[in-house]
C-alpha cells in the first residue's frame, strides 16, 4: 500500500505544493515537512522584499559581507545565463521594475527619460563577487532572484526529499515544477499547459519522469519576467513559453530568456542546449518548438 502526502503553503511570492507517493505514511510526512523546511530557508535568504534578508540588505547597502553559498551561487548562475543570451536575461534589472510598477499602479508609461536612466544601472556585469562578499559596483543598483530563486527552491527541496529515501514526488512553486520518478514504476507524471489566451483551455500535457518544467508568460508572471533589460520596456511577441530540463533553475530561467528574447531565437537558444526542451506560444496563437 502506497499513501500520498500533499501540502500546500506560501512561500516565494507563490503558493508552494509538495506531493509525495511514499510506502510508509510517517517518513513521508518528515519527508514533507523537511522539504518545506528548506523552501522557507531560501525564501528567508533571496526574498526581495524582506529587509532582513541577504538581498534586502545587499540591495540597500549596496554589498554583502560573508554570503551564503545558496545565494551566491543562484547569483553565479543566473550570470552565467546572462552571458548566454548576451545580457537578455539580467538579475540587475530591479530598478527598470520598480519604475515600471510604480507608473503602472497609477496607469502611465514611464517616460523615457527615466527608462534611460533606469537602464544605466542594469549590468548584471557591475556585480562583484569576491569569495564570501558581494558588492555593486555603481549606487543604486538592485537585483532581483525572482526568476531564479523559485527553480532553486524546487531543486533544494527535490534534494532534501531524494535523502529521505522518497522515489515519488512532484514539487510546484508557482508553476516552476520538478519531480522524482513518476507518479509510480510505470506512469509518468503529466503537467497541463495552459492557453496563455484562455487559462480555462489546455495548449498540450507533458510527462515528466525526473524532470522539470516552467512556464513564463503573461498570464502567470509579473513584470521580473517580462521586461526586456536590454531596453527597458516589456517584451512583446510571445505569450508564453515553456521549458522542459533536468533542474529547475535552467528551466526557470531558460523560459524568462526565451520569452524575452522572442519565439525564433529563444528556439534557436534552446538548440544549443543539451537536455532541453521547449516550445512557445506566439501573439498570433501559434506554438512553435
Amino acid at each position: 500500500m502506497v499513501h500520498i502526502i500533499k501540502d500546500v503553503q506560501g512561500a516565494l511570492g507563490t503558493f508552494v505544493t509538495i506531493t509525495v507517493v511514499h510506502p510508509d505514511l510517517s517518513e513521508g510526512i518528515s519527508a514533507v515537512r523537511a522539504a518545506f523546511d528548506e523552501v522557507h530557508r531560501i525564501h528567508d535568504l533571496m526574498n526581495v522584499h524582506k529587509q532582513s534578508s541577504e538581498v534586502g540588505v545587499l540591495n540597500r547597502e549596496g554589498f554583502y559581507e560573508g554570503v551564503s553559498d545558496d545565494t551566491r551561487h543562484v547569483i553565479q548562475r543566473a550570470n552565467s545565463f546572462s552571458e548566454l543570451i548576451e545580457g537578455a536575461f539580467d538579475i540587475t534589472v530591479l530598478p527598470l521594475l520598480e519604475l515600471w510598477e510604480e507608473n503602472v499602479s497609477k496607469s502611465k508609461t514611464p517616460p523615457d527619460s527615466e527608462i534611460s536612466e533606469r537602464l544605466e544601472l542594469v549590468n548584471y556585469r557591475n556585480i562583484l563577487i569576491e569569495h564570501k562578499n558581494i558588492s555593486f559596483r555603481k549606487r543604486g543598483m538592485g537585483i532581483t532572484l525572482a526568476g531564479v530563486a523559485k527553480g532553486y527552491a524546487v531543486d533544494k527541496a527535490i534534494e532534501t526529499l531524494s535523502r529521505g529515501n522518497v522515489r515519488h514526488a512532484l514539487v510546484n512553486a508557482g508553476g516552476d515544477i520538478r519531480v522524482i520518478g513518476g507518479k509510480d514504476e510505470n506512469i509518468p507524471w503529466r503537467i497541463a499547459i495552459r492557453d496563455p489566451r484562455n487559462k480555462t483551455r489546455i495548449v498540450t500535457a507533458v510527462e515528466l519522469y525526473d524532470q522539470a518544467i516552467a512556464t513564463s508568460g503573461t498570464y502567470r508572471r509579473s513584470f521580473d519576467d517580462m521586461i526586456n533589460p536590454k531596453v527597458g520596456r516589456p517584451a512583446q511577441g510571445v505569450l508564453s513559453s515553456t521549458v522542459i530540463a533536468k533542474k529547475a533553475i535552467d528551466a526557470d530561467v531558460l523560459a524568462t530568456c526565451m520569452f524575452i528574447l522572442g519565439a525564433e531565437k529563444g528556439i534557436e537558444l534552446v538548440g544549443r542546449l543539451d537536455e532541453v526542451k521547449a516550445f512557445v506560444v506566439t501573439s498570433d496563437g501559434s506554438v512553435l518548438n
